[in-house]
């Protein structure tokens, strides 16, 4: 079964894409004392750091150390409920901050950027969506969490891409037909995956979509030995050669668990950092965005999770600057989307994390 044709959504608004931030190089042992003013500011304030696998490997590997959670978004959303601090620091996009704070209310969520936003987010404007349910007020509406709190508040389910394909199964069962939003390569992946009906909203991601399938061919030829790793935000024909399609967690998992010495990865190179660390001897190469210098926006990292670092963290705790904030009209709407997607993972034991190491 094929989505039906996109009509009368509304044209997506263009996405300006910021230039990749230069931060000032540390030494070793600046470094170092940067972390630890860090730490005595996060156990000052109770504080914990909730970082993804995309953003710099210093702030993951500050969370480790701090007792915080590295993950993806599913275990990210999860993690703020259980954890005991007054204050989350959510180092990832702001999308990410605005979850942890519809489910936890009553905690500060600091965020070292503001600004860190998300091409999917900005390409799926709450007005022109709502308008767009609108007009199919007999589907079920399924957004990805790479949406705003006002999105989320017009959804019946919100997922993650560890978790889109059990559900929309459960939701193709019972006979319902979906209205997907935004990310047209996943929504696509995940229609052929169920063959639910399902409605696409035309967005996508300014990382993955840059990956090209004919680059990614010759790429092949000269690694034959090498596993191909995609996430399914990629288009069609880069899904298409790859041995494993899945969340940040599974392609982690896969580098681990595979017996290739090399893995051609299509995500965010942010997440070699957690990679390396769980298999140190295996080679990773970023799969051909076939843009590198003018034409290349992202180049295999997002420039928005680029705009946390070690020094904005610093100052953001210093100040308490960048919280973030919920209307509590799109708060009470919202968590009911998230909260949805949360209880269907509990009673079906699925997990977006790595496990203990």
């Amino acid at each position: 079964m094929k989505a039906q044709p996109i009509k009368p959504q509304p044209v997506p608004p263009r996405i300006s894409v910021p230039k990749h931030p230069v931060w000032p190089s540390l030494g070793a042992a600046e470094k170092q004392a940067l972390k630890q003013r860090i730490r005595d500011l996060l156990h000052a304030q109770n504080a914990v750091l909730v970082a993804h696998y995309y953003v710099d490997g210093d702030l993951q590997e500050l969370a480790e150390e701090t007792g915080g959670c590295v993950a993806d978004s599913l275990e990210m959303a999860r993690y703020g409920t259980t954890a005991d601090a007054e204050t989350l620091v959510v180092c990832g996009v702001r999308f990410m901050g605005e979850t942890a704070k519809i489910l936890n209310p009553e905690k500060r969520v600091l965020m070292p950027d503001l600004g860190a936003t998300c091409s999917l987010d900005e390409g799926c404007p709450a007005d022109l969506f709502s308008d767009f349910c609108d007009v199919h007020p007999d589907r079920t509406v399924v957004v990805y969490a790479n949406t705003s709190a006002a999105v989320k508040a017009r959804a019946d389910w919100m997922v993650t891409s560890g978790i889109a394909l059990p559900i929309v199964r459960h939701l193709h069962a019972r006979g319902e037909k979906i209205l997907w939003a935004p990310d047209k390569y996943l929504g696509q992946y995940v229609q052929q995956q169920t063959g639910a009906d399902m409605l696409l909203w035309e967005g996508s991601c300014v990382v993955h979509e840059e990956f090209k399938g004919f680059a990614l061919q010759r790429l092949k030829r000269l690694h034959p030995g090498a596993a191909v790793l995609v996430h399914p935000e990629s288009p069609q024909d880069v899904l298409q050669q790859a041995d494993v399609v899945g969340s940040t967690t599974a392609l982690i998992k896969a580098v681990a668990l595979l017996p290739n010495e090399e893995f051609i990865v299509a995500t965010d190179d942010g997440i070699f950092w957690k990679m390396h660390q769980l298999a140190p001897g295996k080679r990773l190469i970023s799969a051909p965005t076939a843009g590198a210098g003018a034409t290349c926006e992202s180049c295999a990292h997002c420039p928005w999770m680029a705009m946390n670092a070690l020094q904005n963290l610093e100052q953001v705790l210093i100040s308490g600057a960048n919280e973030i904030t919920v209307e509590p009209g799109i708060r009470d709407k919202a968590v009911k989307s998230i909260q949805r997607m949360l209880d269907f993972a509990a009673e079906h034991d699925i997990s977006g994390a790595l496990p203990r190491q």
